[in-house]
Formats: C-alpha cells, structure tokens, sequence
C-alpha cells in the first residue's frame, strides 16, 4: 500500500471518528429535548455539558458525597437519622423529586424538597432544621433528585394545588423591580437571543440544584430566583417564601416531561 493510500485511509478514519462522536452528542442532546421544551443543558456550551455528563468531573457529586453520609448520620433527641426511617436512598427515594413541589394538607401550602427535608427533621427526628443553601441541606437535595435523574418531571397542579400553581403563573409573568422585567421577559418572550455573551434559555428548572461554574459550588433554584431578582433590582424574598415555592411549581409544569438532572452543571 503506497503511503497516499495510508493517509487517506487514516483521514477517513479520523473523519468516521469525528462523525461518530458528533452523532452521539446529537443523540444526548436529544434527551434533553421534549416536544419544544429545552433544558439549560441544550443552550449550555459543549465543553460544560461534558462536565455534567461525567460523573467523576461533575463537582455536584461532591455534594452527593455529603448528601449521602447526612442521610445515614444520626441527630436529634429521637438519635435517628434520615435511613433509620427511609432506608435505602436508592430504593426509597426513586422517582419522589420528580413530583416536586407538592401540596401538604397538614400546612395547608406547598412544600418544596427543601421544606419536605426539615419537616422530616424537625418533626421525626427533633433536630434543628438545616440552613437554606447549607452543605447539608444541599447534600440532601442533591442526593434525593439524583434517584429521580432521566425520569420526566411530572408535577401535579389541580386539586388542591392549583390555586398555589396560579399563583406561581402569575408572579412568572409580573413585572418587577427599578428594570421592570418579568421572568417571561428573557425566558418566552426572548428566549434563544444574545443577553451579552449569554444565550437566554428557557429557565427550565429540571436541572436543580446544580453547580454553576459563576458560583463555584451547588447552589438551589431559589438562590437563582434571588439572584434573578437582584439583577433586575427587585426585592429578593428570603429563602423559602410562598411566591418562591409557588413559581417552583409553575416552573415545574412547564416543563413538565423534560428529564431530572441534578445534579447538573450549568456556566
């Protein structure tokens, strides 16, 4: 075989490569992709969904390393902890973040992961709640939505939910702050344009918690409300507000069907 001949096959085959890879990045992009809902990880850059999808280079799993030896760790009067009644993360938790904020009828609202987290503490347990945005409480939450991860989002908004998902809608489309912008604004109305060097998405909340390179750790969906709010100089409410759990469950809904993915990784 003459040398030309070589080379030409090695280029072919370099090419197939390259093919291949980029067939299969198609692929898994797709998977993030429902009808015309889009995750944050389609409008992410490649090189940051590649991040994400290695779970040794993902730095959110170092939260699940906490979440995971938190939920064994015994605390509070009673000495239990989160496995004395739940046991097995994997099997106990499977599919239950998915469903996601959820109505309480005890407390009469909405309860997100978070609350759900320490009602469990301080009413079986009798521990101290943990912070908001805590290592501990993130661990948790991070640990939980991972037994839901590829599953479709799938909340539930009538019955007695549905006055606390309208009310999410609605704090979704009003305008707010000195900028006078609704959340609608960058997320429906100019979704896929330039905000500076940023691709505005959709706002999908699928991926949370998630790890943002900005931040250099995992932060919750409400930390990104905050810092929605303060960027457009209106009033950031504090963690675990109503109008915040309420606008989780309409985030929820519209994407409704889009994959869990925390925890994910994000610019």
């Amino acid at each position: 075989m003459g040398n030309w001949t070589h080379g030409l096959l090695i280029v072919a085959a370099l090419g197939c490569g390259a093919s291949g890879a980029a067939a299969a990045a198609e692929s898994n992009l797709a998977k993030h992709i429902v009808g015309d809902l889009k995750s944050g990880y389609v409008f992410a850059k490649p090189e940051t969904r590649q991040i994400m999808d290695d779970d040794f280079a993902n730095p959110g799993f170092l939260w699940v390393e906490k979440g995971e030896a938190q939920w064994t760790k015994a605390e509070g009067s009673l000495g239990k902890s989160c496995a004395t009644c739940h046991g097995d993360v994997k099997e106990s938790m499977k599919g239950i973040a998915a469903r996601y904020p959820v109505y309480d009828a005890k407390q009469n609202k909405l309860m997100d992961i978070e609350q759900r987290i320490n009602a469990c503490r301080t009413e079986h347990m009798k521990s101290e709640p943990l912070k908001w945005e805590s290592d501990g409480l993130l661990g948790l939450t991070a640990l939980i939505k991972l037994q839901s991860r590829g599953m479709p989002v799938k909340v539930t908004i009538d019955g007695p939910a549905k006055p606390f998902w309208e009310k999410g809608k609605e704090y979704y489309f009003t305008r707010r702050g000195q900028l006078d912008l609704a959340c609608s604004n960058c997320h429906v109305d100019n979704e896929g344009r330039m905000l500076r060097d940023e691709e505005l998405s959709q706002g999908q909340s699928n991926g949370f918690p998630t790890y943002r390179l900005a931040w250099q750790k995992l932060g919750s969906l409400q930390r990104r409300f905050r810092q929605c709010n303060s960027q457009i100089r209106a009033e950031e409410l504090p963690f675990g507000a109503d109008d915040y759990v309420n606008l989780e469950l309409y985030l929820a809904s519209r994407g409704q069907g889009l994959p869990v993915e925390s925890p994910s990784v994000r610019k």
